[in-house]
C-alpha cells in the first residue's frame, strides 16, 4: 500500500471509527485474492489526449464475472460464514452482475444458492450465472418485472430460513466494494494522487465503500458520480434530503436503473452535493460504448461507461493537468443490443433523423424526393404508414448523414420544395410508437 495510507494508526483515538473501516476492507481484499488478483488500473492515452488529463481507467470489467458485484457477494459470504451463521441455503434475485457473481461465490465456498430471475432475463444472463454457479446454485425464473421477482425471493427465504443476499444495501457489502477504492489507491503511480475520482451509481454501494474509504484514508479528491438520465435516485435523495424513491424508471441502462437508492448506502452519501451527480443521457451513453469499442477494443455494457461518458461535461481547461480516475464497473454486455446502441448513437451525434412526409400518390414523386438528398444522405428506412388521402400518405423515413450539419442543408431543400414533413426523432411519443 502507498506510504500516504500507512500512517493512521498513529493519529490517536480519534481515528478509530476510520482505522476500523479500513482495517475491515483490507482484510476483506486480502481474502478476495483468494478468488482473483486485483484488476488493473490502466492510464489510457485515447482519453487523456481526447480530455487533456491523464485518466486512469480502473477495469472492474476484469474481473472473474466482468463486474465488481463479486466483491460484495464475496464479502458478505465470508463474514457471514465467519460470523457462525448456520444458513445453509443462500438466495439473490437479480437480473445481471448480482446473479453471476453471487453464483461465483456460492461455487467457491461449496453453498447451495438460489437465484431468482425475471422471465424477461436475456439468457446470455442466465447462461453465464449457471456456469459461475455450476452444480451449486438453482436458477427460478419468476415474474416480468424485477419487482415481482425480488418479492418472490422474499417470500422463499422467509418461508425455507435461508439468508438473503442483497446487491448494493448491507454494510457487509459496501465493505466489499470498497476492496476496489484499496487496489487503486495502492495501483496509484509512485507520488500521484488523484484528482477526480468518477464512479457510477445504480444502489449506491459501489460509491458509497470508495468514498468512505478514501475519506477515512485523508484523499482529497473531488467525487464525482455518474446517474443515468432515467434512474437519478441518488440525485432526487440529495435535492430532497430524503431518500426518494423514482415513480418511473429507464431500464436501459440495466446496472445502474435503481428506483430507490440503497438505505445505508444513502447514510454514507448524504453529505454531498446534488450537483456531484452528474446526469448522463443514455443515448450519448451509447456513442462513448461504441467509441470504446471501435477505438480501444473494450467491451462495456451501458452502466460500465458511465464514468467515462462523465468526463464529457467537464471542458479541457477544468481537467487539465489532473488525474482522473474512471471506475469501470462492468463488461457484461449483450451483443444483441448492439443494434439499438448504433441507433441510438448515431441519433444522439445528430447524424441519424426520422422524418414523417406527407407523399405525394403519382409517378415520379418518390425520384422527385431522391433528387434532393446529398451525396452524404442516405435512406436508412421508407416506411409507408396510411394513406392520409386519395393522392397523398403518409411515409416514415430515416436518414443517415456523416455530417450532422448536411440536415440544415437537406431540410432547406425540403422547404424550398414544398414539402409538407414532421422531423419526429425527439418526439418521445411518436418515435416510440412508429420508430
Amino acid at each position: 500500500m502507498n506510504q500516504q495510507f500507512l500512517n493512521w494508526r498513529d493519529l490517536g483515538t480519534g481515528m478509530v471509527a476510520a482505522a476500523s473501516f479500513i482495517e475491515g476492507v483490507e482484510t476483506a481484499a486480502t481474502e478476495l485474492r483468494a478468488l482473483f488478483p486485483e484488476t488493473p488500473l490502466q492510464e489510457n492515452d485515447h482519453l487523456s489526449r481526447k480530455f487533456g488529463a491523464r485518466v486512469l481507467l480502473k477495469r472492474e470489467d476484469l474481473s472473474p464475472v466482468r463486474s465488481y458485484k463479486i466483491r460484495g457477494a464475496f464479502n458478505f459470504f465470508r463474514k457471514a460464514l465467519k460470523g457462525g451463521s448456520k444458513a445453509e441455503l443462500f438466495v439473490c434475485a437479480s437480473a445481471g452482475n448480482h446473479a453471476q457473481g453471487f453464483a461465483f461465490v456460492c461455487r467457491h465456498f461449496g453453498k447451495k444458492g438460489v437465484v431468482f430471475m425475471p422471465v424477461t432475463t436475456p439468457q446470455q444472463k442466465i447462461d453465464k450465472t449457471r456456469i459461475f454457479g455450476g452444480p451449486f446454485v438453482e436458477i427460478r425464473l419468476v415474474g416480468d418485472f424485477f419487482e415481482d421477482c425480488y418479492r418472490a425471493a422474499l417470500e422463499f427465504t422467509e418461508a425455507e430460513g435461508a439468508l438473503m443476499v442483497p446487491p448494493f444495501d448491507h454494510k457487509d457489502i459496501i465493505e466489499g466494494q470498497a476492496t476496489v477504492a484499496h487496489e487503486i489507491a495502492a495501483q496509484m503511480p509512485p507520488g500521484r494522487k488523484a484528482d477526480m475520482v468518477i464512479m457510477p451509481v445504480g444502489g449506491g454501494g459501489l460509491a458509497a465503500g470508495l468514498t468512505r474509504y478514501f475519506s477515512d484514508a485523508g484523499w482529497s479528491a473531488k467525487y464525482v458520480f455518474a446517474e443515468p438520465v432515467g434512474a437519478p435516485s441518488l440525485k432526487e435523495s440529495l435535492a430532497t434530503g430524503k431518500r426518494a424513491r423514482l415513480a418511473k424508471v429507464d431500464n436501459f441502462v440495466d446496472g445502474a436503473a435503481v428506483a430507490e437508492i440503497g438505505r445505508e448506502p444513502l447514510k454514507q452519501l448524504r453529505d454531498f452535493a446534488a450537483d456531484a451527480v452528474h446526469l448522463i443521457p443514455e443515448n450519448r451513453l451509447c456513442s462513448t460504448i461504441l467509441e470504446m469499442l471501435n477505438i480501444e477494443g473494450v467491451v462495456l455494457e451501458p452502466a460500465g461507461a458511465l464514468a467515462i461518458d462523465a468526463l464529457k461535461d467537464f471542458s479541457k481547461k477544468e481537467l487539465k493537468g489532473k488525474t482522473v480516475v474512471c471506475v469501470v464497473s462492468g463488461g457484461n454486455f449483450d451483443f444483441e443490443r448492439l443494434p439499438d446502441v448504433k441507433e441510438r448513437s448515431l441519433r444522439y451525434e445528430g447524424l441519424k433523423k426520422y422524418f414523417v412526409f406527407r407523399f405525394p400518390q403519382r409517378p415520379g414523386a418518390l425520384r422527385a424526393f431522391l433528387d434532393l438528398m446529398g451525396p452524404e444522405d442516405d435512406i436508412a428506412r421508407f416506411e409507408y404508414l396510411k394513406k392520409s388521402a386519395r393522392n397523398f400518405g403518409s411515409v416514415l423515413i430515416g436518414i443517415e448523414t456523416k455530417d450532422r450539419r448536411n440536415f440544415d442543408l437537406l431540410e432547406a431543400r425540403f422547404d424550398a420544395a414544398g414539402w409538407a414533413y414532421q422531423d419526429i426523432t425527439d418526439n418521445e411519443t411518436l418515435a416510440g410508437l412508429l420508430i
